[in-house]
């Protein structure tokens, strides 16, 4: 019906069968069945024919002034969705933690805005997943298992968690040999760490936390600084202590011991298809991780 609509308004603006059919790139004899439908759908008459003259009748007057304007601004909306789905522009709304967001994924941030100068990121970093739901963000990335049927997932990578301390703080307090030592050590723990185990990575055996922490935070930026700085031993993500390990600002403590890896996912509405513009940052994300040795478990 719509496709008809548009036929008819071009034979008007033409002021001919021929003319229209030549402009449309269609034979003649098809416009005119297909008008000839329309007007049977319609149950009325909208142009006058002749050999020599078109033109519409009172009806097809009052359907053309009608349809003409819902005709142009369909194409305008149609347009302003093909730009939306199939452009990467336009605003990109993603939640993240605040740790990994603000340090190992700075070169993905860095080569979205480089590489799309019409794409514009707004991110919130926490670990809540209640903007997803109501439709205020676009991705969310999440660490651990995500059960939610109603969201689609893509695996990004896994993160692995160890302990950490300064070169300094080891050399002074000496090194540990199992996890009852560090009772006698400060211990700097943030969320979501205050209640995980220790597994030996060879024998799989499995050792609670020895002592409270003496200092627990909500933010693992926090306490990885603290451990820089020599204050305590931190659990740390490899994920926010790869560069600092690298560089020799820390070391680990208890090397054959971790917290078991945590799988990280990309996670949006099952409802919602994803724009171009949404892709191109899952896609960075995902080709960031592929190569990217704090990811892999």
């Amino acid at each position: 019906m719509l496709d008809d609509l548009e036929l008819f308004v071009a034979i008007v603006d033409a002021g001919s069968l021929n003319a229209a059919a030549k402009r449309l790139g269609m034979p003649a004899p098809t416009l005119t069945r297909r008008l000839q439908a329309l007007e049977a759908g319609l149950d009325c008459k909208l142009l006058n024919r002749s050999a020599r003259r078109l033109a519409p009748t009172n009806e097809g007057w009052q359907y053309y002034e009608r349809c003409k304007p819902l005709l142009a601004a369909l194409r305008r909306e149609t347009a302003a969705l093909d730009g939306m789905l199939n452009r990467v522009e336009g605003v990109v709304r993603l939640l993240a933690p605040l740790s990994m967001a603000n340090d190992m994924l700075l070169p993905v941030w860095t080569r979205l805005l480089r590489e799309h100068p019409r794409l514009k990121l707004e991110l919130k970093l926490n670990n809540s997943l209640d903007d997803l739901y109501s439709g205020m963000a676009d991705l969310a990335l999440r660490v651990g298992e995500q059960s939610d049927a109603a969201l689609r997932q893509r695996k990004v990578g896994m993160v692995r968690t160890m302990l950490v301390a300064a070169p300094d703080y080891q050399a002074a307090h000496g090194k540990l040999e199992r996890p009852a030592d560090l009772a006698a050590h400060r211990l700097l723990l943030a969320e979501p760490f205050e209640r995980w185990r220790l597994r030996h990575a060879e024998t799989g055996e499995e050792a609670a936390w020895p002592a409270e922490p003496d200092l627990q935070a909500n933010d693992m930026l926090l306490t990885r600084r603290l451990a820089e700085a020599g204050a305590g031993i931190a659990v740390s993500p490899l994920s926010i202590c790869h560069r600092q390990l690298a560089e020799g600002r820390l070391v680990r403590v208890l090397e054959q011991w971790e917290i078991a890896a945590r799988p990280v996912y990309a996670v949006w509405p099952q409802r919602r298809a994803l724009p171009a513009r949404v892709r191109a940052v899952l896609d960075a994300l995902l080709d960031f991780a592929a190569d990217a040795p704090q990811l892999r478990g």
